[in-house]
């Protein structure tokens, strides 16, 4: 009969006969258990940290600030809408205050500061979330005009942008944190249209904010989410406004895609979103509150398993491994041929 000791006995040894083995094995469980570690320490005093979150009315944003309004959080929400507002506040505390805001009007931004720098008071800004996006229009490159990039452009990263300047300010008192939803586009360009160029965008920026900003004690966190299914992946959305390209563009393009190549572009698009797309948007979510709490949040944050699983780990592939993936996601035009 075999002793259970003999089996340990001899991987002990094939251990120690490997020092350098050894010592690596070991230098990765300690760096491993650090990393858990570290990661898991929280900062304290939520009652009195101020967030104020972009995009309230539906998806990411909504759900955030429900999840740390919870949490004793004092939360404000900018919502595009009057309506988004109303039922955010019913479905909260009163410690939740919500306001209304575009951020492509400088002048709405500088109002939310305002209402802000009122509830702070010398406190400052604990956290600041850029979440509000819009997707649309999204499709082939050929298909758009320039309004078509400058409309998305200007609320995804226009938006961002001037959002952040202006409250930085308040977030250089509380030395706090600043969020921005990027997304596993802003690294993989797998769409045409404003949509992925904004999030690249947005990838920029934070970084370079992240540099600045770390002198006066502010952390800057990139949220990468995968697919999930929010307001801004709608099918019924993004398919009219495929349709309204679709119906300007000129004959002569129309011909050279083939008279089914929309209705094909359209049912390869909502067979692969799916079958890509999670309805548990908590995990964008607890992304975001990891990194208004942690008290050494991480950079960037990939969020969803098809994120960390696929998206992100195919981006650092060769340019034709991801060309070859969204050759199989979208139809041909009529009459090319592929290279």
């Amino acid at each position: 009969m075999v002793s259970v000791v003999d089996p340990v006995k001899g991987f002990v040894e094939v251990l120690l006969s490997h020092l350098a083995l050894t010592c690596v094995l070991l230098l990765a469980c300690f760096a491993a258990v650090r990393w858990y570690i570290r990661d898991s320490h929280r900062v304290g005093g939520f009652t009195q940290k101020h967030v104020f979150i972009t995009g309230c009315d539906s998806g990411f944003g909504n759900l955030l600030a429900r999840q740390l309004d919870r949490k004793g959080f004092r939360v404000i929400a900018g919502c595009l809408t009057k309506k988004g507002a109303t039922d955010l506040g019913a479905a909260t505390s009163p410690r939740l205050k919500t306001l209304l805001l575009n951020v492509t009007d400088s002048m709405s931004i500088r109002s939310a500061v305002e209402f802000v720098r009122r509830e702070v008071g010398e406190r400052g800004l604990w956290g600041l979330v850029n979440n509000a996006g819009r997707s649309v229009p999204i499709g082939p490159t050929e298909w758009m005009q320039l309004e078509d990039f400058t409309k998305v452009l200007n609320v995804n990263l226009i938006g961002v942008i001037d959002v952040t300047l202006q409250f930085l300010p308040l977030l250089k008192k509380a030395k706090g944190r600043v969020v921005n939803v990027a997304s596993i586009l802003g690294r993989l360009s797998l769409i045409g249209g404003g949509y992925s160029l904004s999030k690249w965008g947005v990838e920029a920026f934070s970084d370079s904010l992240r540099r600045n900003m770390h002198h006066f004690g502010i952390k800057v966190s990139i949220i990468e989410p995968g697919f999930f299914k929010t307001a801004l992946t709608s099918l019924d959305l993004i398919e009219a406004e495929l349709k309204k390209l679709w119906e300007g563009l000129p004959n002569d393009v129309k011909d050279s895609y083939g008279a089914t190549y929309l209705d094909d572009y359209m049912r390869m698009q909502s067979f692969s979103m799916n079958i890509l797309c999670c309805q548990d948007i908590s995990k964008v979510t607890w992304c975001m509150e990891h990194a208004l709490t942690a008290q050494y949040p991480r950079t960037r944050y990939g969020a969803g398993w098809d994120a960390k699983l696929f998206w992100i780990p195919l981006s650092y592939l060769p340019s034709f491994v991801s060309d070859f993936i969204v050759n199989v996601l979208l139809p041909s035009p009529k009459g090319t041929r592929k290279n």
